[in-house]
């Protein structure tokens, strides 16, 4: 894999109040459907995804609605602080572990350490926004 391959956004997360009212607002805007509905029970959310078509020449990339399922969801807490909005951006890396602890060996801030599994069962791991320009960044390991 190329580092082009490894940088690849595998999707953009945005913070819903009403899941079922976005999924219809989002069907409507970008004439798909939702490709699945995931609850992450760990992260107490519930994630519907929007996969584009895609091609060799424009690889696709995915809009991800995520919603509390409780009111102590860091989910619920965005949106309470900043409202619905852009959440973070996903980017594929090759090894999730290695680019972590060299990350963390670079002085960038983690809030996971450690990789857990998203909602696609891969894993993933989020680095603070304090060090990446203000924008929540997930990893997610690309298989």
């Amino acid at each position: 894999m190329t580092d082009l391959d490894s940088s690849l956004i595998s999707h953009v997360g945005i913070a819903v109040a009403d899941l079922e009212r976005s999924i219809e607002l989002y069907q409507k805007i970008t004439g798909q459907k939702v490709t699945s509905i995931v609850e992450v029970a760990d992260q107490k959310v519930k994630v519907a995804m929007f996969a584009a078509p895609s091609s060799a020449r424009h690889p696709g990339g995915r809009i991800e609605l995520v919603a509390a399922t409780s009111p102590e969801s860091p989910i619920a807490r965005f949106i309470a602080r900043r409202g619905e909005g852009l959440h973070h951006i996903c980017v594929y890396v090759d090894d999730i572990e290695k680019r972590l602890k060299d990350l963390k060996a670079s002085g960038v801030e983690l809030i996971d350490e450690t990789p857990r599994v998203g909602a696609d069962g891969e894993k993933i791991a989020f680095v603070h926004p304090l060090s990446t320009n203000g924008v929540l960044l997930e990893l997610q390991q690309k298989n």
